[in-house]
């Protein structure tokens, strides 16, 4: 799929440059070749997502406030007693790829 909508990317950019496509039709399709090149979310036990805070040398409320979430809920996900919703396993995600100092200013 993401060759096909490749092939529609460069069309509707000739198109564009012919005042053919509006340029927020081509700005729509640019987005979704884009969404295609973000990797889909892992899920983690809790242990793997201790792991991941250990490694960084975070503590449960330095992870709940880069999740936006409260240190109960770290701990919980820790324990495999809740898991973390969609935007917090990205967020974990990210430092586990790439370490917390991502998200500092």
């Amino acid at each position: 799929m993401t060759e096909r909508l490749k092939r529609i990317q460069g069309m509707a950019k000739r198109y564009n440059e012919l005042g053919v496509v509006k340029d927020e039709t081509l700005t729509a399709i640019n987005a979704a070749v884009a969404a295609r090149t973000i990797p889909a979310i892992r899920t983690m036990t809790g242990s793997e997502i201790r792991e991941v805070r250990v490694r960084y040398h975070m503590s449960q409320a330095a992870l709940a406030i880069t999740t936006g979430m409260s240190v109960e809920s770290v701990s919980k996900w820790e324990r495999g007693e809740s898991k973390p919703n969609n935007a917090a396993m990205r967020i974990i995600n990210i430092i586990d790829a790439k370490g917390p100092q991502v998200f500092m200013a």
